[in-house]
């Protein structure tokens, strides 16, 4: 089940939300009446919180939990959600009238240059077809820090990028804005605990950091 950050255009505060169908699911309501007293995040109001790091920063445990609370409540046999037409009404919100925001704080954030064919293809016009990828590119994840205050939400406005260029090589360069944009569809990954400064996480335990994916739109300037 996804995760998010939502709240009604009539305005309000804004939730830890789920969906389901055509609905979505104010996580905030559920907790106020004890739907989750019985897992980890009993007591700690991260459902109310504006976006999803304090409860990522739970871990697997509270995830995994809100999910199976989440499934069961939603189940035709349990009468707990489907038969309280009051609560019911504050806690599935039909999805069309709500308004997503970007679901997490996104302090920082790393950019990985996985793609085989990507790298040869760029190799290849940097340094020609024989030296293509550096030797270490296939033994090593080769990431980068990326510019975190240009994620936005789905729906947003592209705004083009803006830097210099040299249309005519006779003149000085000029400033403006791109003609051009490049697009690549990734695959980005939200990770909930972090680890202590200079220990890496074991790949063995890599799923138990690793929050939710969802898809990025990363757009550069050519």
């Amino acid at each position: 089940m996804p995760f998010g950050i939502c709240r009604s255009p009539a305005g309000g505060d804004l939730h830890v939300c789920s969906a389901i169908g055509e609905f979505v699911i104010d996580l905030a309501v559920l907790d106020e009446v004890g739907a989750f007293d019985d897992t980890p995040v009993a007591g700690t109001e991260v459902f109310h919180e504006p976006t999803l790091n304090a409860f990522m920063a739970l871990g697997r445990e509270a995830w995994s939990a809100t999910r199976q609370t989440l499934s069961q409540l939603l189940r035709d046999d349990c009468d707990e959600l489907r038969d309280n037409t009051e609560l019911c009404g504050r806690a599935l919100l039909p999805a069309h009238e709500m308004e997503l925001q970007l679901p997490v704080d996104v302090g920082d954030y790393t950019d990985f240059y996985s793609s085989r064919e990507h790298a040869t293809n760029v190799g290849t016009l940097f340094r020609g077809a024989d030296n293509a990828l550096l030797p270490n590119w296939l033994h090593l994840p080769v990431g980068y820090h990326g510019r975190s205050s240009s994620i936005v939400v789905s729906g947003a406005p592209v705004r083009r990028p803006q830097g210099q260029t040299r249309p005519d090589d006779k003149q000085p360069p000029v400033f403006g804005t791109s003609n051009m944009v490049d697009f690549e569809l990734e695959m980005g990954f939200f990770v909930g605990p972090g680890n202590v400064l200079g220990e890496p996480v074991p790949i063995g335990e890599a799923e138990e950091h690793i929050f939710g994916m969802v898809l990025v739109n990363d757009w550069s300037a050519r």
